[in-house]
Order: structure tokens, then sequence, then C-alpha cells
């Protein structure tokens, strides 16, 4: 039938639990780098640094100008340089181990970037939106919000 354990025998080592505080500042940081066009505006006008219309010529600059690309492309290179160190720290390192731990590897580099992805749409245009709505500037209500 089934044979018992020899106690000789050695168990394959047990993979290392992941770091979900460490995947979730990745995330988060992406997404804040992603908004840095809009958060500025609204940062300042609710410490009153700036006027409200200041404000809202330095978010329309940013958001309809490059800027906004150029915020996407460090967001998602500061995602990638994230999730190589996080496995380098992992003992991913070459190739050979690269190729081993392939679907964990395309699993939370997936997870990352669409968690990343969801939480850029919904700190930029639902938080910062209604932050910089009830602060003055002259944004418009999502047509979507049901309390308008």
């Amino acid at each position: 039938m089934h044979e018992p354990e020899k106690p000789n025998e050695s168990k394959p080592p047990a993979p290392p639990r992941e770091n979900w505080r460490a995947l979730f500042g990745l995330v988060l940081s992406s997404a804040v780098v992603a908004s840095m066009c809009c958060l500025p505006s609204v940062v300042l006008v609710l410490f009153g640094l700036a006027s409200v219309s200041t404000a809202a010529a330095l978010s329309d600059k940013l958001y309809w100008g490059p800027t906004r690309y150029v915020l996407y492309a460090v967001s998602f290179a500061l995602a990638i340089g994230g999730l190589v160190i996080y496995f380098r720290r992992r003992c991913i390192c070459t190739l050979n181990a690269a190729r081993r731990e392939r679907n964990r590897i395309v699993n939370l580099s997936l997870l990352v970037l669409v968690a990343g992805v969801l939480t850029y749409l919904v700190w930029n245009y639902l938080i910062l939106d209604l932050i910089g709505i009830a602060a003055g500037l002259p944004w418009k209500m999502p047509s979507w919000w049901p309390f308008s």
C-alpha cells in the first residue's frame, strides 16, 4: 500500500511566503507617481499655498501636456524596477531560477500591474477629483456620481 516516509529523506524547501506589504507599497507608490499631474494642485489649494485659479491652470498644464505621459512611463518603470528588486530579494537572480519560478513571476507581475492601474483609476478619478471639487477647483463632478 503506502510506504511510510523514511527519516533520511529530505523534503524540498517550502517556497518563501510573499511579502504583501512590499507589493502593496509598490502598487501604491506607482499609482501616486502616475497621479502627480493632479495631486500637486489639490495639495496646494488645501494648504492655502496657491489660489484656485493658479492650481487649476497648473493641473490643466500637467494633465493635458506631455507631463502626464512622462509620469505614466516613470510609474511603469518604478513598478518594473520594484518587481525586479522584489524578486531578487526572493533569490530569483538567475535566468534558471526565473525559469523555475516563471508562473510566480508572471502572476505577481500581472497582479501588481493590474492593481496599480486600478489603484490609479480610483485614486485619481474618484478620490482626487472629489477632494479637488470640494476644495473649489473648477473640475466637473463625474456624470456617474449619484450625489451631484
